[in-house]
């Protein structure tokens, strides 16, 4: 009687308890991304000192980045639907400490908000994503690329407006950091986001999108 109950508890523990992949994903969720990039840097190591663009899909999907800035060192780094906490609490040591970059750009924050953080809590988030920065490197650049309207999140544009402004104030009075806005250029003149920006999700960015970011940064990849 006694190993039938013990058999019970169990069985019982067991149906609690997620598959052993199931935790591995939840505890690495972009795993499978990261080790095509560990890959990419076998073949081919980056050079030291170089410029890092990380966050979520919008720098993923930023597929021609590094041609747009040749001869520039961009090390491109995007986890497709990654959100700020994730590259602070999981990836700073293989998406970001190993470069050794003297400038990063940062697109991350929409994707903590769509899934119900506040603007204060991803703000605190790159507080301390740009104090570890600064911590490896203290000559780093840092660059807080603004998190974009679009009309697929649309009702979430308070959110991102208050986001922005917080991270902006904070890096005001850094030295190392700058905050610079890339959602401006994407509104029309009806005040909501231009879809002729965007790809047929209406979250996306399309070429068109890219180019607009291309042009606001290009003097902070090559001054």
């Amino acid at each position: 009687m006694h190993n039938f109950k013990t058999l019970i508890v169990l069985l019982l523990l067991g149906c609690q308890l997620p598959p052993l992949a199931a935790q591995q994903q939840e505890r690495y969720p972009f795993e499978n991304q990261v080790i095509v990039f560990r890959d990419i840097d076998r073949k081919a190591p980056p050079e030291p000192g170089g410029t890092l663009f990380i966050g979520s899909s919008s720098i993923r999907r930023w597929v021609d980045l590094e041609r747009r800035f040749a001869g520039a060192n961009i090390i491109r780094r995007g986890l497709g639907g990654c959100q700020l906490a994730d590259v602070v609490e999981f990836y700073m040591d293989s998406v970001v400490y190993p470069y050794k970059a003297n400038k990063v750009f940062v697109y991350a924050g929409e994707n903590d908000i769509a899934n119900g953080k506040s603007p204060e809590e991803v703000a605190a988030t790159f507080e301390q994503l740009y104090k570890l920065l600064l911590r490896a490197n203290p000559d780093v650049r840092v660059y807080f690329l603004s998190i974009k309207p679009s009309n697929r999140r649309l009702k979430l544009t308070d959110s991102f407006v208050k986001a922005n402004q917080l991270i902006e104030r904070f890096l005001g009075d850094q030295e190392n950091g700058e905050y610079i806005d890339m959602g401006t250029v994407l509104m029309g003149k009806d005040g909501k986001p231009d879809n002729g920006f965007f790809a047929e999700d209406r979250l996306h960015l399309n070429a068109a999108g890219y180019d607009l970011w291309e042009a606001i940064i290009r003097p902070y990849v090559i001054p």
